[in-house]
């Protein structure tokens, strides 16, 4: 069980910014794909919401098979070396795309 801060409660699921402020990090996984991507949970809130992280399994599509069945998520706390070493993939904006749809009568 990871590290809890003392205003979680039993019973409560653990969310994403519950692992923030316990300074986890998620790891996703693209079992298709075989690669491993590092985030901040902070910023997957913004995109998908206070949610456990087993939530995001059914939310998040690999990038490069476009698959959203082969999706892992974890949360992790790294130490030392390994908290140095990874490299974090950031959130840089969000894009609505507008889309027309026309019907023939």
């Amino acid at each position: 069980m990871p590290e809890q801060p003392e205003r979680w409660h039993k019973g409560a699921p653990w969310t994403l910014m519950h692992a923030h402020t316990a300074g986890q990090v998620a790891l996703i996984r693209c079992r298709h794909c075989n690669i491993k991507r590092y985030f901040k949970p902070a910023e997957l809130r913004e995109i998908y919401g206070n949610v456990p992280v087993e939530a995001l399994r059914g939310k998040m599509t690999c990038q490069k098979c476009r698959m959203s069945e082969s999706i892992d998520a974890e949360l992790l706390h790294l130490v030392g070396e390994e908290a140095v070493k990874i490299r974090f993939r950031r959130l840089v904006g969000i894009k609505f795309v507008r889309r027309v749809v026309w019907r023939d009568e």
